[in-house]
């Protein structure tokens, strides 16, 4: 199995490279994340791979550091999601803002993916979030709103017109400042004060 490619860069385009190593040009799917990361043609170039087998291909997927292939690699696990999908995700969110929209099910921040549809997005959602605490979540990771107060906030700054990912990022930040025992009323102002910013 090809676990990692260095070389030079042969070109790029659409959804892959081609990496050159010694005479040797390897075809290379990545996400638009990692193309915009390549060198110019002939730049000196490493890239984590995934290979994947099948009976009739063998593909690489390509990415430009670990991150981005263990949640290509978990992506991968959710029915419905192969690996051109997970690329095209990956190439919509940034890793620290796919694991905050999954753990705060914020299916409209996964729908920006090409490909992915609300039922989509909501399978991923919950076919991830227990496996999420094994990847960096950002500010977030500190402090999950798991009481009701804090999801009562976070549903109050949704209506109120704020994206699901940041509502959840601002009233974890205001529970861990005021404690775990915060009524609603305090978390949403703290909140509404972390977006403010």
């Amino acid at each position: 199995m090809i676990a990692k490619l260095t070389g030079l860069l042969d070109s790029a385009g659409g959804d892959s490279a081609v990496v050159d190593v010694g005479g040797v040009g390897y075809l290379v799917f990545c996400s638009s994340r990692t193309l915009g990361r390549l060198p110019t043609k002939g730049g000196p170039v490493s890239l984590l791979v995934e290979t994947h087998v099948r009976e009739d291909h063998i593909h690489l997927y390509g990415f430009a550091d670990v991150a981005e292939r263990e949640w290509f690699r978990l992506l991968t696990t959710v029915q419905g999601v192969g690996a051109r999908l997970g690329l095209a995700i990956l190439g919509a969110l940034s890793t620290d803002d796919l694991a905050r929209a999954i753990a705060s099910a914020d299916k409209v921040s996964l729908s920006r993916a090409s490909g992915v549809g609300p039922k989509l997005a909501l399978r991923i959602a919950v076919e991830l979030k227990d496996k999420v605490g094994a990847l960096a979540l950002g500010p977030a990771s500190a402090i999950l709103p798991e009481s009701r107060a804090a999801a009562d906030a976070v549903s109050a700054l949704v209506n109120l017109g704020y994206r699901r990912a940041e509502a959840f990022d601002a009233v974890a930040t205001a529970t861990r400042r005021l404690g775990g025992a915060a009524a609603v009323d305090a978390l949403i102002r703290a909140g509404l004060q972390e977006l403010s910013q």
